[in-house]
């Protein structure tokens, strides 16, 4: 029996209102517990195609499932308990501490208005916190931390909600290197489904697939997906992933080339 994908888009087709598909026929299945790096310029579609993943814009076309459940039909607090989301940009005005944010993870799994904490929340958000390295500022403003120990905030916020799914958009943003690849390492370790966008290929080689996306700079122009090695020589698939065969490539259907190799 073939198992059931945790996350699979079929057919999709996604742009702004009142503008052109950005993505067009986009078709990715993820299996339970892979890594999957997707990987392009700015304004390449990255995040427009991670928003489809974690239930934030609906597509013009096609189906996006999750575990095999059209997303469209579960209810916000559901998607939650399954799949969680750090962004790119984070406030710097929360009036809160990194262990009050972490405890927000709890908040889908809690039942009922007015329900408090139950007795294993707070052992989790520690286990978090410290796989984030953030015990010793863990009661500190949120507002005095540095870019990458506010990241690593929302890191922590996402493994407390235990999820099934972890969506990161660039994850390595304001990362000192130590950091960087500590948090690739853990992504690998987690036994979770990771999907993350990156611009930089010398990082999503920690991915088990890749995603690169092309796009033209001078227009809003569709993206869709094949296997790179129909795409790009032997040796740019030698050189994206050792197995070209299970890596999945995005590029503008204009040209004739991925971007990504300019």
């Amino acid at each position: 029996m073939i198992a059931t994908p945790d996350v699979e888009l079929t057919s999709v087709h996604w742009g702004p209102r009142g503008g052109y598909d950005i993505l067009r026929d986009i078709s990715i299945s993820v299996p339970t517990g892979q890594v999957l790096a997707i990987c392009g310029a700015n304004g390449a579609g990255k995040s427009s195609l991670l928003r489809l993943i974690y239930r934030f814009q609906a597509p013009r076309q096609g189906k996006v499932m999750l575990a095999g459940r059209d997303i469209w039909q579960m209810r916000p607090p559901e998607v939650a308990r399954i799949v969680a989301t750090v962004l790119q940009e984070q406030p710097t005005d929360f009036a809160l501490t990194p262990r009050q944010i972490a405890s927000l993870g709890r908040l889908p799994h809690r039942q009922g208005w007015g329900a408090g904490p139950g007795a294993r929340d707070g052992e989790i958000v520690a286990q978090a916190l410290a796989r984030m390295d953030l015990i010793a500022m863990a009661d500190r403003p949120f507002g005095t931390l540095s870019g990458g120990e506010r990241q690593r905030v929302m890191v922590a916020r996402a493994l407390v909600q235990e999820p099934r799914v972890i969506v990161l958009d660039e994850p390595t943003n304001h990362l000192d290197i130590r950091h960087q690849l500590e948090l690739l390492a853990l992504l690998r370790g987690l036994g979770l489904t990771v999907i993350a966008t990156l611009h930089d290929l010398t990082l999503a080689v920690f991915a088990e697939r890749q995603c690169p996306i092309g796009v033209r700079p001078d227009r809003n122009a569709a993206i869709e997906t094949g296997p790179i090695a129909n795409m790009a020589g032997p040796a740019v698939a030698r050189d994206v992933d050792p197995q070209p065969d299970r890596v999945l490539i995005i590029v503008d259907p204009h040209l004739d080339h991925p971007l990504d190799q300019a």
